[in-house]
């Protein structure tokens, strides 16, 4: 009962996120690229680490399959607006804090030659590729745009360069990528962070081992702003 489990994902997040647990007094005892292992171990015997991909991170955690994960605001929101999450307005998990991580933003992108203003006017339809279907589908609907939605999973600048779709929905860091394909961003989404992400039962059943961690994130975040 008092085991506190934390879902990461490999790479950028997991990476980040380790010095906030450092301030937490928690080290990960083996590195994620050079273990198969699924489940890493730490300092501390009542706190583990399971590997997840990015996008099961809010899954793991509202299910139970782990009590807390950090993942970026465009798959926790992704995620509240599917089946598990319960639509719109049906969140599913706590995010109490914005850990202000892995920091880009969610656009929409088109051939620099696209006219997407015409393209939107109201009651217009156009073909927008995206792994944010969700997302996607709820942004055009607030806009009156009827979209067809097409989801791919990578290589998204694709999409309009070979005719497959007029615009495509997806996360922007730099632009060099979409620059490099000739693609522009002509509309800003949501601004994207890694947020924490807490499972409801385990914010009330464990709040004793959860609140030190909380607290130390915030402290940590609060130090690196003042140090900005």
């Amino acid at each position: 009962m008092t085991q506190l489990t934390l879902a990461l994902s490999k790479g950028r997040i997991f990476d980040d996120t380790l010095p906030l647990l450092r301030a937490a007094g928690i080290e990960v005892l083996e590195d994620p690229e050079k273990t198969r292992k699924l489940i890493l171990p730490t300092n501390q015997p009542d706190v583990r680490v399971v590997l997840v991909r990015a996008s099961d991170v809010p899954t793991y955690v509202q299910f139970g399959g782990a009590d807390v994960g950090v993942a970026g605001l465009d798959v926790v929101l992704e995620h509240e607006l599917g089946p598990y999450g319960g639509g719109e307005g049906g969140a599913s998990l706590l995010r109490p804090i914005d850990l202000q991580l892995a920091r880009c933003r969610l656009s929409v992108a088109t051939r620099a030659d696209f006219d997407y203003a015409a393209a939107v006017r109201q009651g217009a339809r156009i073909r927008v590729a995206t792994k944010y279907t969700q997302l996607a589908r709820q942004h055009f609907a607030d806009k009156g745009v009827h979209v067809d939605l097409i989801k791919l999973y990578g290589s998204m600048e694709l999409a309009p360069l070979t005719g497959l779709a007029d615009a495509i929905v997806d996360l922007v860091s730099t632009g060099s990528t979409l620059k490099a394909n000739h693609l522009v961003e002509v509309e800003d989404i949501l601004p994207v962070s890694a947020h924490l992400v807490v499972n409801p039962g385990a914010a009330k059943l464990k709040r004793a081992r959860l609140q030190p961690l909380m607290d130390a994130f915030r402290r940590a975040l609060a130090a690196s702003t003042a140090n900005a």
